[in-house]
């Protein structure tokens, strides 16, 4: 069945809910927007679902499709800055996501923060952008035109409304910022100018990981 809610980002939603398990209790969504993958990461069995954006309109079109008090649904809002100390953030999540808001942050200090969000043995999973820079680049870059045209006129493009920022990062860059922040860290290049950053946190301080592996 055609998704209504398809654009180049939340192509990449059923590759983070696959990444709810048994153990999921918490998850939090950074840069929720007005909160589609919040609600089908709990629809997949995350136990509790918490949103953070820094749009207050985005944040309460999310409460108002919540469907009821956070009690009753296990979703859950806040507005304000990640990089911030916040209601709701004192403790870690089982799984954290975030797509196309990285490149909103500054690299290491965002890198860093999503790590500390994480439980460990939790899972941090990034959906980004990056800026082309080398001529691989380009050309991967260049690759994506006709997947993307072809995609819009089949399936349409739905507008989240979200703020849009500029890339400024590109994929060198964030490949040597993972490996120092994020080791064993997945890193790889997909459709529609999109990357995936997928790591595991240590399940204890001793496990120290391995380094970034890449898709290309």
């Amino acid at each position: 069945m055609s998704d209504p809610c398809w654009n180049h980002n939340t192509h990449y939603h059923p590759d983070l809910t696959r990444l709810v398990g048994p153990g999921t209790r918490t998850a939090l969504d950074v840069g929720c927007g007005e909160g589609l993958l919040t609600r089908r990461l709990r629809a997949a069995g995350a136990g509790r679902v918490l949103g953070i954006d820094l749009d207050q309109d985005q944040v309460e079109r999310a409460r108002a499709a919540s469907g009821g008090p956070p009690q009753a649904t296990g979703l859950d809002y806040v507005a304000g800055d990640v990089l911030a100390p916040l209601p709701g953030l004192a403790e870690p999540f089982d799984l954290v996501t975030t797509v196309a808001t990285l490149h909103h942050l500054p690299l290491d200090l965002g890198l860093r923060r999503l790590r500390g969000l994480v439980a460990p043995g939790g899972t941090l999973a990034v959906v980004g952008l990056t800026r082309p820079r080398t001529a691989w680049d380009h050309a991967v870059s260049a690759a994506a035109i006709p997947a993307a045209v072809w995609a819009r006129r089949r399936r349409g493009e739905w507008e989240h409304g979200s703020p849009i920022a500029e890339v400024t990062t590109s994929h060198a860059e964030l490949r040597a910022a993972a490996r120092e922040i994020l080791p064993g860290a997945r890193l790889r290049r997909r459709l529609y100018w999109r990357y995936t950053l997928v790591w595991r946190a240590p399940a204890t301080s001793g496990d120290q990981g391995e380094r970034v592996r890449q898709g290309s």
